[in-house]
């Protein structure tokens, strides 16, 4: 038998370490080519890291939750020889001090006996995996199972006394987006706006529209017309679509139009990216906002989808609530926030209406933006929303 030593590859993008997310083999386990190995995470996208050769694992290096650094062992297979040794996969070796210091014990976790899928089953149905039985080879948990005890914990007494305690850990994505949160309140003096808005004119418009659509054309939300909104604003206020570095006191303003669409998946907040939207007319922009925030819930969004917007907007739909004050997502220096739309009455001209009414909740970076120019910023937007024909005149 050979040795053979899976090394973390060079990601990219200066990428120089990444977490463990799940392990999906262990010592003794006989693996097949291209068969998945463990997953790992960057800045914000999850990868798969598969088995280039057939073999038996002898040693994995790592816990869940640990980060490795690029060209460290994650790895160790025996593997037949085939008249020579296997080279190593690709990745400069780690001095022996560097390997001993890696290979540490492994805490067992239920998530390595779950399928990716299954682990997803899991979070939404909100089942400790640890409290589920395998009946998969070696233990694994099939969705079956979960099914099974999902039926068997809804017997039983509903007012017998609850004394369980479940510790998760708080890693991968989760871990992320917890330290983005903190340190965008931490360091951005946040400024935040509320103001209402007068949608009955805008939702007659796009009822039309889809009315009228084609079986091409995507059905127009909302958002698009928020973005054509901004894209004709940002020449205005060129501020408002920009990013601030603090260390190197430094605002960059962009020309170009990035729309960050903060996206609820199973695995956490993603923030997919609109980009251009300065290029693209309303159908376009559903078109794009429909492909980049379903490859985000179903993890296919790569890491250059994630990143790199200019501006975010933040929906939670039907139940965006009456006001929220939504966080900036750094090194952006605004966030808006469409709420609920509502019909309730409202008195016009001395007369009492009933009109469809949304507030917008939005965020600033009082660093850079004065409350004075973030209230004309969001009165302006106010006008064209509420008179929808504005957005579309030059």
């Amino acid at each position: 038998m050979g040795h053979y030593e899976f090394l973390l590859p060079d990601i990219g993008e200066g990428v120089t370490e990444a977490e463990i997310t799940a392990w999906h083999v262990k010592p003794g386990d006989r693996v097949r080519e291209d068969q998945p190995l463990l997953d790992v995470m960057t800045d914000k996208a999850t990868v798969d890291m598969s088995s280039p050769v057939e073999g038996t694992v002898t040693a994995i290096h790592g816990a869940v939750g640990s980060k490795a650094p690029v060209g460290s062992i994650l790895v160790e297979l025996d593997v037949a020889k085939d008249g020579e040794t296997p080279a190593k996969a690709a990745g400069p070796a780690e001095p022996l001090a560097a390997k001993r210091e890696l290979k540490t014990e492994t805490v067992p976790n239920p998530d390595t006996s779950a399928s990716p899928a299954t682990r997803r089953q899991a979070q939404e149905w909100g089942i400790a995996l640890g409290d589920v039985t395998g009946t998969g080879p070696g233990g694994r948990i099939l969705t079956e199972d979960l099914e099974r005890y999902r039926k068997g914990s809804d017997k039983g007494n509903r007012f017998a006394p609850q004394c369980k305690v479940e510790e998760i850990p708080i890693q991968g994505l989760r871990k992320r987006i917890a330290e983005r949160m903190a340190e965008s309140k931490r360091n951005i003096p946040h400024f935040t706006y509320v103001e209402e808005f007068d949608l009955t004119v805008l939702e007659g418009l796009r009822a039309d529209l889809n009315a009228g659509r084609g079986e091409e054309q995507p059905k127009l939300t909302l958002l698009p017309f928020f973005m054509r909104a901004v894209v004709r604003l940002v020449p205005e206020f060129p501020n408002i679509n920009a990013h601030y570095d603090a260390k190197a006191e430094l605002l960059k303003r962009f020309s170009a139009v990035h729309v960050g669409i903060a996206t609820q998946t199973p695995n956490g907040l993603m923030v997919p990216v609109v980009r251009h939207a300065e290029t693209r007319d309303l159908w376009d922009l559903a078109g794009e906002l429909a492909r980049v925030t379903a490859q985000a819930r179903d993890g296919s969004a790569s890491r250059d989808q994630l990143s790199g917007s200019t501006i975010t907007l933040t929906s939670l739909g039907a139940l965006g609530g009456i006001a929220a004050t939504p966080i900036i997502n750094p090194p952006e220096v605004a966030i808006l926030g469409p709420n609920k739309l509502a019909e309730r009455p409202i008195v016009t001209g001395g007369v009492l209406a009933c009109r469809k009414l949304m507030n917008l909740s939005a965020s600033f970076d009082h660093r850079i933006i004065d409350g004075h120019e973030a209230a004309r910023f969001i009165q302006r937007l106010k006008r064209l929303i509420e008179h929808p024909a504005l957005i579309f005149m030059d």
